[in-house]
């Protein structure tokens, strides 16, 4: 099958945002080193797929929901089929099916980009001014030895880690400026890709579900260090768009998050009490911060007497002492 149809749409979708940028009058001349106008353009392709996307992420948000709205019955499950792991991925299954809720949705959206980032990959790839098919999937000469001159402080967005030196030669680019952004954008890549999976499992918790746990450890984990190995072949512009993606997500996730909280299951563990009784909580880097404790209540005061009255004898009524 061929993908040809996602290379035009990224390169449309490319072309129309430079095209915005430039009629606002953003140069494709470089300011501080980096092209604004195709920079631009990348940034905005990732909203314009995020909003795309939107309706997907709410389906994924309502289906988390029901699978934390779940957890006491899989809890349950785990319980009565301990030990016999072929009959409780079956009741797993039937109760999924039953209740609507699909444990593999909290990966949709990812998966929908997955086609995006590969478009845009071959996109940036082609960017070289050695090609001859220039006017491929739309574009026009001039566009394309714009975007082939395209730098983020200085470095192409074209070149990668792992350049070789024709490569860069071909782009007019020095060999350890390019290695110098594309390994700093990889480790933000990487740390981004980290919060994000982070994010979402410090307010809902860890699945009972040992194939939901699987699959949140993954995100967690193995994703972003598999970008380490697979950074290095990725073109400056792709690690733009997987950094934009990423910041798009966590302001999306804490907006979502706070506006429509996750609710408490009877599978929900209490914190361990921190000092002078406060109950920690963790934030999104990991750092502890104390819930505030609620003042206590003022002691009542004592009135004092009366102007005008008589004061208390506290020794009246005692029994007077014995003389000798």
């Amino acid at each position: 099958m061929s993908l040809d149809w996602i290379y035009y749409a990224i390169s449309w979708i490319l072309l129309a945002w430079h095209s915005v940028w430039d009629a606002i009058g953003i140069p494709d001349t470089t300011v501080l080193g980096t092209t604004w106008g195709w920079i631009l353009a990348i940034v905005f392709l990732v909203v314009t797929v995020r909003v795309i996307l939107f309706p997907v992420f709410v389906k994924q948000i309502k289906s988390q929901r029901a699978m934390q709205a779940l957890q006491p019955q899989v809890k349950a499950l785990q319980e009565k089929h301990k030990g016999d792991r072929e009959t409780l991925q079956k009741e797993m299954m039937e109760l999924y099916r039953k209740e609507k809720a699909n444990p593999l949705m909290g990966c949709l959206p990812m998966f929908l980009q997955i086609p995006v980032f590969l478009g845009l990959f071959h996109v940036l790839k082609r960017l070289d001014p050695a090609n001859q098919g220039k006017t491929l999937y739309g574009w026009t000469v001039s566009q394309f030895e714009s975007a082939s001159a395209a730098k983020l402080f200085t470095a192409p967005i074209a070149g990668k880690f792992g350049s070789t030196a024709d490569e860069l030669a071909r782009l007019g680019a020095n060999g350890t400026t390019v290695k110098i952004m594309a390994g700093v954008l990889v480790l933000v890549m990487m740390g981004t890709t980290y919060l994000t999976s982070r994010q979402m499992i410090l307010k809902t918790g860890w699945a009972e579900d040992p194939q939901q746990r699987m699959i949140q450890r993954l995100m967690l984990y193995g994703i972003p260090l598999s970008l380490l190995i697979s950074g290095a072949i990725f073109p400056i512009g792709v690690i733009i768009y997987w950094v934009t993606n990423n910041l798009f997500t966590l302001g999306q996730q804490q907006w979502v998050l706070r506006k429509f909280p996750p609710p408490v299951t009877a599978t929900s563990k209490p914190g361990t009490s921190g000092r002078n009784g406060t109950q920690p909580t963790k934030s999104l880097f990991g750092r502890g911060k104390p819930a505030p404790v609620p003042p206590k209540p003022a002691a009542p005061k004592v009135a004092g007497p009366k102007p005008g009255a008589k004061p208390a004898n506290p020794k009246k009524g005692r029994p007077a002492k014995r003389q000798g």
